[in-house]
């Protein structure tokens, strides 16, 4: 019997409706595997990589597990089916890490190593960052070797343990293992949609630089009714710093921070881009960011600048002194074309410009997330948005780089490749925070396109241009 396209995706969305999927998942989400505190979770890391043995052997995997290059993270899964060297090769990827559990904060019933389904959200840590999302990519290549027999590409994928810390290691892991991770195409999943209803194409994610400016003037504080109006008060200075990075509805004013990347191409692929969060999510501020952008524009094709932490004093135990220094961490989100090494410099230019020659600029011990994108208009983009529109009857939103960060330089820069991200969340899904879950919808709809995109690339003479 000869199955088809359409059975392939049926087969697929069963896995889901039989409960199979969450059983599944439920297994690997009772796997603590916070990477923030690797050193307590090194079992739970190895426990992890072998549920990902166990899934993925018996679909014509060869499986292997990678120590770190970085001896203070996790390690690193990667698996494989050739079926022919001539064929289309797809590299997946996920993180099979999450951030701490916060247990106590969680809503009553609730636990972070447990699913519960309440209507149509299935909560637990992980359910939506990452082990879920990949789940479903996992699911959807079983169903086309079900249907089809098999593939009709070759499939890599690789999993980390450390995408929660910064994915300590993995740049250095590619640069070692190019040749096995050798691919024509990164198709992979993380992230949110940009509505929940509405199927989404990313093709890259913006850059993070975090960073403290400081204002120190002396050791200690002083009683504010012998010296206020004496001496400086830190926080006072820090507060009027950070005032001319960015106007009042938050506007950047350091002009090498203002990108001069947003093209026509991607202008129109934003067109009929709405930012939603869903019922529970917030409120797009009207009158916030870049006044001549749309909402779209403003998350997806520029930069922005925020302060994540101020502290001046004891905050939970102020006094009546002056406080001898004042301290923010910082965050800049910056797309394609921002000189990450011009970060730091122009804003010492520009402080010292405005007249702030006593705050000092350093930055924070976290790294860099590099900028990528690819083009909309690139021939996988318009592939993969007729694949998706095929399965779903929906018009994907295609945005050309995620709002956050991912390694995503990692797979477009090391490894060279094209790279498609299609997200199974949603932005109210408290990712990061307690009560994480994911949507059953989206879950079903994201087995059904990506058994479809998956059917696609291994028909026979599949081309892309």
């Amino acid at each position: 019997m000869v199955m088809s396209r359409q059975d392939a995706i049926n087969c697929a969305a069963t896995y889901f409706d039989s409960g199979d999927f969450l059983k599944d998942l439920e297994r690997r989400i009772a796997i603590k595997t916070e990477s923030q505190i690797f050193e307590e979770r090194k079992d739970e890391m190895s426990e992890y990589m072998e549920e990902m043995r166990l899934t993925l052997s018996p679909l014509g995997f060869d499986t292997k597990v990678f120590e770190n290059p970085n001896p203070k993270a996790g390690p690193i899964f990667f698996a494989e089916r050739i079926e022919d060297e001539k064929l289309k090769t797809v590299l997946t990827y996920g993180h099979g890490d999450v951030v701490r559990g916060q247990e106590e904060k969680w809503l009553k019933n609730l636990t972070p190593w447990s699913l519960f389904i309440d209507g149509d959200k299935i909560y637990g840590r992980g359910t939506a960052d990452n082990k879920g999302q990949h789940s479903i990519n996992i699911g959807a290549l079983s169903a086309i070797l079900k249907t089809r027999g098999n593939l009709g590409f070759n499939s890599k994928i690789i999993i980390e343990t450390g995408e929660e810390s910064g994915s300590p290691g993995l740049s250095e892991f590619a640069q070692k293992n190019k040749e096995i991770l050798k691919a024509d195409v990164l198709i992979s999943s993380d992230g949110p949609r940009l509505q929940p209803e509405r199927p989404t194409l990313f093709m890259g994610s913006r850059g993070s630089f975090v960073f403290d400016i400081e204002v120190n003037l002396r050791e200690g504080a002083h009683h504010s009714g012998n010296w206020g109006g004496l001496i400086g008060n830190p926080a006072l200075i820090l507060s009027n710093a950070l005032a001319c990075i960015s106007d009042k509805r938050g506007q950047i004013q350091v002009p090498e921070w203002r990108p001069n990347t947003l093209t026509n191409s991607i202008r129109m692929a934003l067109a009929d881009c709405e930012v939603d969060g869903g019922e529970d999510g917030p409120r797009v501020d009207p009158d916030w960011g870049e006044k001549s952008l749309t909402p779209a524009e403003r998350v997806f094709a520029w930069n922005s600048f925020e302060i994540l932490a101020f502290t001046a004093g004891v905050p939970d135990k102020p006094v009546n002194a002056i406080p001898g220094n004042a301290k923010a961490r910082c965050q800049l989100r910056f797309v394609v074309g921002t000189n990450v090494d011009d970060v730091i410099p122009a804003l010492e230019r520009h402080l010292k410009k405005n007249g702030f020659t006593q705050v000092s600029v350093k930055a924070a011990d976290r790294g860099i997330l590099h900028a990528t994108r690819l083009d909309p208009d690139n021939p996988w983009v318009r592939w993969a948005v007729s694949s998706i529109q095929k399965t779903t009857d929906k018009k994907p939103a295609i945005l050309p780089n995620l709002g956050g960060g991912l390694p995503n330089d990692v797979f477009s820069e090391i490894l060279g490749l094209p790279t498609l991200w299609v997200p199974h969340s949603y932005a109210s899904c408290s990712q990061h925070a307690p009560n994480e879950h994911i949507l059953a919808p989206i879950i079903r709809e994201g087995l059904e396109m990506m058994a479809g995109l998956f059917w696609d690339i291994g028909e026979p003479n599949f081309n892309v241009t």
